[in-house]
């Protein structure tokens, strides 16, 4: 099953290129390569493994890559054109999916493991349970980064005994970022990364934003540590308040160029960046590198799903906006989200996923607990099928253009094919003068540049306001028709939050006002 994706992945590609130039003309190209892709990826995945049924996933994906071009064409000629090519593509990849179906007939549910035998094989291919739940969250889904959705977690017991022995008593108490990093490397939501990144990774990274094999990857995901005792060859256990989440076998340790890291990855070296206050004053003179065997994931109050989990959980064969917050979403917010089901490059069946952080963010920030609070409440309130609510394990980095193809990567991992990119996204201001460290749409440029390479649609963040004649419309539409914008700043809204004042219905969701106004009388 394998063999045969694979193989037929890469015919795909090659026939999507030679069509795209001569036949099917308005059609997007970038699309039908990266479904391709996906394809061969997964399907070599399928071999290297044994897990046949991740060939059922690729073929799948691809099926729905030349279904939804079809409808995104850009003319209805060129649509006409390429209906029959896409048709037969369809039916050759749903072939390959029949087959490797097949092999899901064999599953044991008693013993966990099945096998599959294709037609034109007498070899049998012994899949697990765990690989057909993998399979599941793939089948008619975007790719992951890389290729393959990386899931680092022991289940054997004897093995994570094993682990922690190793470890001879050394421990390493992850700070809150820490957790974040260990957690999205464990579930895979980091893929391709099996681990913290060696030097050769991190150099990589800092200085092209790519790791060593060419994959793009927007910052570097380090273990920091003051102990010189620690050493390559060594095995660590990493412990959250009183938890144990991951054993990291150290392969490499040494000394990081801070602020060479500090000027490529945030553009400035300047303490007065909190990215760089962060790599310069919390983290440890020593980054550690290796592969990560994960042990258990930190206890939240918040639950973060993993992204098998977050990809099963959302419709199959169609697009996905992802929508990234570290803040409590009011109505401008909601309208800017809604509306992205509109633009020209997402499908008619498309639905939203609300994906915000809830780790550490900027110190001026509301608390991840709280933001959660009111992102419940507000899922019940306004009870949209479109809307997909999961939360996120990330810790911010405030580093503007990096950040963001560093959020497309995380999504694209989740399952997301198109990716909100809003103005200033994950700016940051000095501390001293209050001055942008980038420019409004450094972002948005960059994430564009990169959209094809990454396969992730992006979806440029409307300028929407409220209008006293129109209710909510986009500026353009304000300016041109002379309409009276309401304005409320986030700096006057929690000091009438504090006051105890109304709060104009315009501005933000009852629900999501109460929460916040119960947890200031907290505070």
């Amino acid at each position: 099953g394998g063999c045969l994706a694979a193989t037929e992945g890469t015919r795909a590609k090659g026939r999507a290129r030679g069509h795209a130039r001569v036949r099917c003309a308005g059609v997007p190209t970038r699309t039908r390569v990266a479904r391709g892709d996906m394809m061969a990826a997964v399907g070599r995945s399928a071999v290297f493994k044994g897990f046949a049924s991740a060939s059922a996933s690729a073929a799948s994906g691809v099926a729905h890559g030349w279904r939804r071009q079809a409808a995104l064409a850009a003319s209805a000629p060129a649509k006409a054109a390429a209906t029959p090519f896409l048709g037969k593509e369809a039916g050759r990849c749903n072939n390959v999916l029949a087959a490797a179906r097949t092999g899901l007939a064999g599953l044991s549910a008693s013993q966990g493991t099945g096998t599959f035998r294709h037609a034109s094989s007498s070899s049998p291919v012994v899949m697990s349970a765990t690989a057909v739940e993998r399979a599941s969250a793939l089948e008619g889904k975007t790719a992951p980064h890389g290729g393959e959705l990386v899931d680092l977690m022991v289940s054997d017991p004897a093995e994570r005994k094993r682990l922690v022995a190793s470890c001879q008593g050394r421990v390493i108490e992850c700070s809150d970022r820490n957790a974040c990093d260990v957690e999205l490397l464990v579930v895979g939501g980091f893929s391709p990364l099996n681990g913290f990144m060696n030097q050769e990774d991190y150099e990589s990274v800092v200085e092209k934003m790519r790791l060593p094999s060419g994959l793009l990857f927007g910052l570097p995901v380090v273990m920091d540590t003051n102990d010189e005792a620690i050493q390559p060859g060594m095995s660590v256990l990493l412990t959250y308040q009183g938890q144990e989440l991951a054993v990291l076998e150290v392969d490499s340790k040494f000394s990081p160029n801070k602020p060479l890291e500090a000027k490529k990855c945030y553009g400035t070296s300047s303490l007065e960046h909190p990215g760089v206050q962060m790599i310069s004053m919390e983290r440890g003179k020593y980054y550690l590198g290796g592969k990560v065997h994960g042990l258990d994931l930190p206890t939240r109050v918040f639950p973060c799903e993993t992204p098998a989990q977050v990809r099963a959980s959302l419709p199959a064969d169609c697009d996905v906006v992802a929508f990234q917050c570290r803040n409590p979403v009011h109505k401008a917010h909601y309208e800017l989200f809604t509306r992205a089901l509109d633009a020209e490059n997402v499908g008619k069946d498309g639905v939203v996923l609300v994906h915000p952080t809830c780790g550490p963010t900027q110190d001026d920030d509301i608390p991840g607990v709280v933001r959660y609070k009111t992102y419940v409440v507000l899922k019940e309130e306004v009870a949209n099928d479109r809307i997909r609510w999961a939360y996120l394990p990330y810790s911010m980095h405030m580093a503007g253009p990096r950040e963001a193809i560093q959020h497309m990567i995380i999504r694209k991992n989740y399952g997301c094919t198109h990716f909100i990119i809003g103005r200033d996204m994950a700016g940051s201001k000095s501390c001293l003068d209050g001055e942008d460290f980038y420019g409004a749409y450094d972002a948005q440029n960059l994430a564009k540049e990169m959209s094809g390479e990454l396969e992730v649609d992006t979806v440029p963040s409307l300028n929407v306001v409220y209008t006293e004649e129109e209710g909510y419309v986009t500026a353009d539409v304000a300016e041109a028709k002379g309409l009276h914008v309401k304005k409320l700043s986030g700096t006057k809204f929690r000091e009438m939050l504090r006051a105890g004042e109304d709060i104009p219905e315009w501005f933000a969701f009852k629900s999501v006002v109460k929460v916040l106004r119960d947890e200031t009388k907290k505070a």
